[in-house]
């Protein structure tokens, strides 16, 4: 069983509890708003970490993403969910998160917030969570862009981190 804080449009705890079942994010109350977190990771070779989807997974089944990330878990902030969730969908552990963006998706009843961390690790550190991903890759800047024009993106994943893209496509220009 997952359980949710939940918090008004303020982004103030509620003291409201919410579990969570299948697709159970748009039962959630009008006016109400459970905690997710994205991490998009950078290795410090410049590299992007690109993971594949499940292909059973409710959403975009075998779609490509560049991020990491999940819901948070009763009690956890964040940071705290978005550590957590990148260590079980990658394996990696990270010092910093970045926040990049922060948007509340009226659709799933969410406030997202997306990071961005940079990691040292050997590139096949990854250890792949079953039934959340079955494929990874490391792209360079210019595959991350590319993925995220790619019919095979998360596309709320990529508007979450439309801001760093354009200001990463402006990079590759003048290189």
């Amino acid at each position: 069983m997952e359980l949710w804080d939940l918090y008004d449009s303020e982004e103030k705890m509620t003291g409201e509890v919410f579990e969570r079942t299948h697709n159970s994010s748009l039962n959630i109350p009008n006016g109400r708003y459970h905690l997710v977190c994205d991490i998009l990771v950078k290795h410090t070779d410049g590299t992007y970490l690109l993971c594949r989807r499940d292909l059973n997974k409710d959403s975009y089944p075998g779609f490509w993403e560049a991020s990491a990330g999940g819901a948070a878990q009763l009690g956890e902030d964040p940071l705290a969910c978005a550590e957590r969730e990148l260590f079980e969908e990658t394996g990696l552990h990270a010092e910093r998160f970045e926040l990049l963006n922060k948007s509340f998706n009226e659709r799933s009843h969410s406030i997202v917030y997306s990071y961005i961390t940079e990691v040292s690790c050997p590139k096949d550190a990854i250890v792949l969570q079953k039934g959340e991903t079955i494929d990874y890759k490391w792209v360079d800047a210019k595959g991350l862009i590319e993925n995220s024009e790619s019919d095979l993106a998360v596309s709320t994943k990529v508007a979450r981190y439309q801001a760093f893209y354009d200001q990463l496509r402006q990079q590759i220009a003048y290189q």
